[in-house]
């Protein structure tokens, strides 16, 4: 064995006493490997590690799985980033490709233009086997739609799209899923629906009290603290997830000494109170999927989830390559048509949150005799959530 790349005797006792830190992910792709049916020593000399140590991994392999089953959200971003890093790659190709085509006036339908980006994708996965392993792509019409916008292609028309149907798509979806809730035979324990909406939580309207209080206080502007707000539930009403509040400040003051985990909302961060990709992505990873699951387990029902979605900026158009079984995109353009959210359940909850903090700011006023300007002021955000929560036992949060 001269020509072998494994260490000889005296090198590994040399680094015996070194101390080798293996990674998860690593100890799996030994595990599987050895189940393969690779040798244990081929497996060594390929990992540069000691037969024993190979050994010891396979011994522990029932605990080290148990590990990767309670960390699956964790694997599922590094999955998600390596995804992303072959994503890029395929749509520059995929942009020259498409110019030359252009250029040779050939005409590009959306199966011809799903079936190369596949391909293209599918070489890149070869090239980058490491990188890209344990990922997919289906080349889904919500890849599509925000690949357009990407490439700048928004007057480009393509066969086999609708243009501006906004209607019809709208009349016609219902339909659709329909056919696909008789088909897999979904419950609607198993149809969720998410959307997100800004809040002005210190917005009054222009009539009642702040109207009465320009009179004697000229050059009084109403407050716009603006937080956004994303909410998830499913058909049958039995499980409301906890909602996504999304401020302009990581650490506001009126936060200095609460633990945000413990807060009645998934509290997160952005300058412009957005919900970004990066923000719904840990949403979806770290949160809904792990509820729902739990929740699908508790109900004794099967974890295949159809999760209805607006075409938004920050629904990454390829996430459903990982739970093709999960995502279902809604028709462009007909979200304020046939959005679940939209139909009532956000309103009401404005109509809730208005209700409620107007009889505060009377009682502060006749009680007190403090001015709404004030009870503006004093209104934190840390009151803010504490309302929410009260709306959220009547309406939101309750089971």
């Amino acid at each position: 064995m001269s020509g072998s790349k494994c260490k000889s005797s005296s090198d590994v006792a040399d680094t015996a006493k070194v101390h080798q830190t293996i990674m998860v992910e690593t100890k799996v792709k030994i595990i599987e490997r050895v189940e393969q049916g690779k040798k244990t020593v081929d497996v060594a000399c390929f990992y540069n590690m000691n037969h024993s140590t190979i050994g010891t991994i396979l011994k522990n392999k029932d605990k080290i799985m148990e590990h990767v089953k309670s960390a699956v959200p964790m694997m599922l971003t590094i999955i998600l980033m390596k995804c992303i890093k072959v994503m890029e790659e395929m749509e520059k190709l995929f942009r020259v490709w498409m110019q030359d085509q252009h250029q040779h006036r050939v005409s590009l339908s959306l199966m011809l233009i799903q079936e190369k980006a596949k391909r293209i994708y599918e070489d890149l996965k070869n090239k980058h086997s490491e990188e890209s392993e344990g990922t997919s792509f289906n080349a889904s019409h919500g890849w599509f739609h925000w690949f357009k916008a990407r490439a700048n292609l928004h007057n480009v028309k393509v066969s086999g799209e609708a243009v501006s149907a906004d209607m019809v798509a709208a009349q016609e979806f219902p339909k659709m899923l329909q056919e696909v809730i008789d088909e897999g035979i979904y419950l609607p324990k198993q149809v969720f629906n998410v959307d997100e909406t800004g809040l002005y939580w210190k917005r009054m309207p222009h009539q009642s009290y702040i109207r009465k209080e320009k009179k004697v206080l000229s050059g009084y502007k109403a407050a716009k603290d603006r937080l956004n707000l994303l909410f998830c539930g499913n058909a049958s009403g039995d499980i409301k997830l906890k909602p996504l509040l999304v401020n302009h400040s990581e650490n506001p003051r009126a936060l200095e000494n609460i633990v945000k985990d413990s807060l009645p909302v998934v509290w997160k961060s952005n300058p412009k109170v957005w919900v970004t990709q990066a923000i719904f992505q840990d949403w979806f990873f770290h949160h809904f999927i792990l509820e729902v699951e739990k929740y699908c387990l508790e109900k004794n029902v099967p974890f295949k989830i159809i999760l209805l979605l607006g075409i938004a900026l920050c629904h990454p158009p390829f996430m459903g390559d990982f739970y093709p079984n999960i995502i279902v995109h809604l028709p462009p353009n007909t979200s304020s048509l046939i959005q679940p959210m939209d139909q009532g359940v956000i309103a009401t909850f404005k109509k809730y949150h208005l209700c409620h903090t107007f009889p505060q700011a009377v009682k502060a006023s006749d009680e007190s005799g403090t001015t709404l300007s004030q009870f503006w002021k004093d209104y934190n955000i840390y009151k803010a959530i504490k309302t929410l929560t009260l709306l959220g036992v009547s309406l939101w949060l309750s089971p």
